[in-house]
């Protein structure tokens, strides 16, 4: 797996002279942004002069939220008439990046220089997808960010599901993941998020239809991010956030919410990699018999005793035995 890549910077000849400064991104709508010198709050408009791009990569965005940039501006102050431009992307310290499911395999990165990134999940309206989840988790491992999962929406399902809860917890903090309840209808866990989110950075990220939305409104009910309904037809979400956001939120700290997910595809991942990035295979795997190992055949393999003893869950397992299978496909 590679290392996050470096950006490139204007060339000379590209860069308006004027007045210079430091920001960070906190909308993306494609071709234009928002910048803000953080922690203070004083939004401006830019736009990107000449060619900024992610060296050797693919990606689609090669600025995203969450970006420290350097900008100019010929006038006193930026405008939507004047923006300021973006010259250059300082060196990011972690990224969450998920590849396209279809046949563009494009990549896509959805925030940069990340404190927390809460996977917000619901186990029911919509059915929680346990290898979607654990390909975030893998990436966040992957890539630096410290992730925590909210399972939302548990006043509509516990009286019907506390078993399924129960277990989903055992699954996911035995693998080492901190998991907190959530409803945004009643508040049920709101503050202990809201605590977790205190002075940092933190990504909201999850599947169309989980309440992320409402989750941001009851954490600061200031804002006002867009909140969808589910298909009652499907009873799958629809995106309700358009494009990638971020919020101070009043309790202290900045939020960015994203769309919401369909697929997510790993990225710059080798196979042999992808169990090192599952915390509960990498403690069973130094008493492997073999260096490297897969995991999925060898004799003597510890991290299959432990799936068949229960220290390693059989869903978090056919995950990492997915993962293989997607690689082999698209190579």
């Amino acid at each position: 797996m590679t290392e996050p890549r470096k950006l490139l910077s204007l060339q000379p000849d590209q860069v308006i002279m004027g007045k210079t400064g430091t920001a960070t991104v906190v909308r993306n709508t494609g071709s234009h942004f928002m910048l803000s010198e953080l922690p203070r709050w004083e939004l401006f408009p830019a736009v990107l002069r000449g060619k900024i791009r992610l060296k050797g990569s693919e990606s689609t965005n090669p600025v995203a939220v969450g970006d420290h940039v350097r900008y100019e501006i010929q006038d006193e102050e930026a405008s939507f008439e004047h923006p300021a431009v973006i010259t250059e992307v300082i060196d990011r310290s972690n990224y969450v990046i998920r590849k396209s499911t279809n046949l563009s395999r494009q990549s896509h990165v959805i925030a940069a220089n990340i404190d927390q990134a809460f996977i917000v999940v619901s186990m029911y309206f919509p059915e929680i997808k346990l290898p979607f989840l654990d390909r975030i988790l893998v990436t966040c491992e992957v890539y630096g960010v410290p992730a925590t999962i909210v399972l939302n929406k548990v006043d509509m399902y516990r009286d019907i599901a506390q078993e399924q809860i129960d277990d989903f917890r055992r699954i996911y903090e035995g693998a080492g993941y901190r998991v907190i309840e959530t409803s945004a209808r009643t508040g049920e866990g709101v503050e202990t998020l809201r605590e977790a989110c205190r002075d940092k950075v933190c990504l909201f990220s999850g599947e169309s239809g989980v309440g992320k939305s409402s989750l941001i409104k009851a954490l600061d009910p200031s804002l006002s991010p867009k909140v969808g309904r589910i298909s009652e037809t499907h009873l799958q979400g629809k995106h309700t956030t358009t494009f990638y956001e971020m919020y101070p939120i009043c309790s202290g700290g900045f939020i960015v919410d994203t769309p919401g997910l369909r697929g997510f595809g790993l990225v710059d991942l080798e196979k042999e990699e992808i169990a090192l990035y599952f915390p509960e295979m990498l403690r069973e795997a130094q008493n492997c018999r073999f260096a490297p190992c897969t995991h999925t055949h060898e004799p003597g393999c510890a991290v299959k005793e432990a799936v068949d003893d229960g220290r390693i869950s059989a869903e978090r397992y056919n995950s990492y035995l997915g993962m293989l299978e997607e690689d082999k496909k698209f190579r």
